[in-house]
């Protein structure tokens, strides 16, 4: 299984899904990483743009994944550019990672960039397209602080895929620590307590110890 993991914003594939990618790699999954977007002045000083930027390194480093992408789109901003160019870049990410399985942020997040980046990918890969990008599988992960903070609608996050990953939480804490310009003190939802009392109660859904949950979004056998 080739797996692309495309994040709005570097630390949302650990936050979503980091524990399931480090099972796709020991079990010698190729994965790659895809992120959306790139901090700019002056939003951030370039102290901090220097910061996050070896926070990235770091990370890939530590997943070890096959390959990162960078879109380069501007943070808090992606609804600034035209959607087709977002779309096309998609199509072409697409095409060079040729992954059969995705892992893609919740359509439903309150996040702008979470929501056109989820558009933009579901309309890059179309079902009538797989003989052509060749994707089996689309599951959205959950992100805390963006996924929890959306109001009660029809497009709330309602997980019904499960991954054990009691045997990854605490590696994948270990990176999320990495971030840390993106780490909040407890109890807020980024803290690494609230991210493992989430794998928690997703695990005890299911049975197990910790857990991460997903929504899946298409399947092609």
């Amino acid at each position: 299984m080739r797996v692309l993991v495309i994040a709005p914003h570097p630390d949302d594939e650990t936050l979503g899904c980091g524990g399931t990618l480090l099972k796709h790699i020991a079990a010698g999954d190729p994965v790659s990483w895809a992120i959306v977007t790139r901090g700019h002045e002056p939003q951030w000083t370039k102290g901090v743009l220097e910061n996050k930027e070896r926070e990235i390194s770091g990370v890939a480093e530590a997943y070890k994944f096959e390959r990162v992408y960078r879109l380069n789109y501007p943070t808090t901003r992606v609804d600034s550019v035209s959607q087709a160019d977002v779309i096309a870049s998609f199509h072409q990410l697409v095409d060079e990672a040729k992954p059969t399985c995705v892992y893609l942020n919740h359509g439903g997040d309150v996040h702008t960039d979470h929501r056109i980046v989820f558009d933009s990918v579901m309309s890059a890969i179309k079902p009538f397209n797989t003989f052509r990008h060749g994707v089996k599988r689309i599951l959205s992960y959950e992100t805390p602080s963006s996924t929890d903070a959306a109001p009660p609608s029809c497009t709330n996050f309602q997980p019904n895929v499960f991954s054990d990953v009691t045997n990854f939480i605490e590696q994948k804490l270990e990176i999320m620590s990495l971030y840390a310009t993106e780490i909040q003190p407890y109890p807020l939802p980024r803290a690494l307590e609230s991210i493992k009392a989430l794998a928690r109660y997703r695990g005890a859904t299911i049975g197990v110890e910790y857990a991460e949950s997903f929504m899946l979004l298409r399947e092609v056998s």
